[in-house]
């Protein structure tokens, strides 16, 4: 006769919340924490290799040097080429070239390993925004240094070498003159950054394209004085050649603002530090 089982009561598991984390997306990354001596290690390894990308390339602009040099002298507007005043300086103005040069070549690999190194105590909206820049930053320093270099120095030295004639015999020393050229092409190199930097400012919420607009005259006024820095000569006429295309790029700053920035990060920021504080009571568990 079969016997019948009687059934066991299936036991109950307690339920298991898991308890609501705050966002981290704009938190830095906990695992790349790093201590001081950590953090100078890092440093010391992102200068390396930006030496040692910097070696071949000084190798070439020393080569490349003879071009360079011999350009500026006809930029420049001599007959005989350009003056020397020390022994020495006909092998150090090569140097320079070549190093001015070099870092020319490596100015992508510098900008990445100088982000790489600031990277991880930045947010992740923060290295979006960033890493975002980084052509811009690249397309832009070409222009301006191509800008320097092709278009304000010869017709700021054509401008000087043609200023009255009558009283000066223009034969300008070289040191002085290949100065002037690189001054003005890494000068305008760094100014036409402007555009991003003004999209960032804005991204973060400092300005808005409404105060930009604003502030024009005030912007202007320091336009004319990073003009003033830029620029070896006094002249108003040399000012004006690096100061019309930067307040051109202000301009672009506050139409890329307005269009590409809808929202800002403050706002983000601030509400994350206010939720990020869960009081976790024995019914969450």
């Amino acid at each position: 006769m079969a016997h019948s089982l009687k059934k066991l009561p299936t036991p109950r598991l307690p339920k298991l919340r898991i308890p609501r984390l705050p966002e981290v997306t704009d938190e830095p990354d906990v695992f790349e924490e790093m201590t001081l001596q950590e953090h100078l290690e890092e440093f010391r390894n992102r200068i390396l290799k930006i030496a040692i990308a910097i070696v071949p390339t000084f190798l070439f602009g020393f080569w490349f040097a003879k071009y360079v040099l011999a350009d500026i002298a006809s930029k420049a507007n001599t007959v005989s080429g350009l003056d020397v005043r020390a022994p020495t300086e006909t092998i150090t103005l090569t140097f320079k070239i070549a190093l001015y040069v070099a870092i020319a070549i490596c100015m992508p690999i510098i900008i990445y390993q100088l982000v790489a190194f600031l990277a991880p105590g930045m947010t992740r909206k923060e290295k979006r925004i960033l890493y975002t820049a980084l052509p811009f930053v690249s397309v832009l320093f070409i222009t301006g240094a191509w800008y320097g270099y092709f278009v304000a120095a010869p017709k700021a030295l054509y401008f000087l070498s043609t200023w009255n004639t009558s009283a000066f015999d223009w034969n300008p020393d070289g040191n002085e003159t290949v100065s002037f050229f690189l001054t003005l092409t890494v000068g305008l190199g760094l100014a036409f950054q402007l555009p991003v930097i003004m999209f960032i400012v804005a991204k973060i919420g400092i300005f808005t394209p409404k105060q930009m607009r604003k502030v024009r005259k005030y912007a202007f006024i320091l336009i004319l004085v990073a003009a003033a820095i830029i620029t070896p000569s006094t002249d108003p006429y040399n000012m004006m050649i690096v100061a019309v295309p930067l307040y051109a790029l202000y301009e672009l700053g506050i139409i890329i603002s307005a269009m590409f920035v809808k929202t800002t990060m403050r706002p983000a920021l601030g509400s994350s530090s206010g939720g990020g504080n869960i009081t976790i009571t024995p019914d969450d568990v």
